[in-house]
């Protein structure tokens, strides 16, 4: 019977690389989370130019505190351990109908924006997903 043993300086690698991506996804989390507190807030307020965003597109003042107020609930969910993959998924969803809106609005630039963000999402999410799914 042989046994493998790795060298020491691998051994010290990996939770290296492991903490530094630990550390690298909660810096991610909380950039994502002020983003979208920001994003939330002339929503929830009544911003004029938010007002007359929601407006063109069709839906009334009640789409325009619904969208803000699920920002904000992904934003805490992304600070919240537990609920962080999860809050990303949702947010991603977020930035598909943002998307969708944006192109509609014709403003190709903030689709682009919307496109990077949904990217970033679903990889926090992948990164997160032990956090809301069963581990077998």
């Amino acid at each position: 019977m042989t046994t493998t043993t790795r060298p020491a300086a691998a051994t010290r690698t990996r939770p290296a690389r492991a903490r530094a991506l630990g550390i690298g996804l909660l810096v991610l989390q909380v950039l994502l989370a002020a983003l979208f507190a920001f994003a939330a807030l002339p929503k929830l307020l009544g911003d004029p130019v938010a007002v007359r965003m929601f407006h063109e597109i069709g839906f009334g003042s009640w789409f325009r505190h619904f969208t803000g107020a699920v920002e904000l609930l992904g934003a805490v969910g992304l600070l919240v351990p537990r609920s962080c993959g999860f809050a990303a998924a949702g947010l991603a969803c977020v930035m598909i109908g943002a998307t969708i809106s944006n192109l509609a609005l014709g403003a190709p630039g903030a689709a682009v924006t919307t496109i990077a963000l949904f990217a970033v999402l679903v990889v926090l999410a992948r990164a997160r997903r032990n956090t809301f799914l069963p581990v077998r």
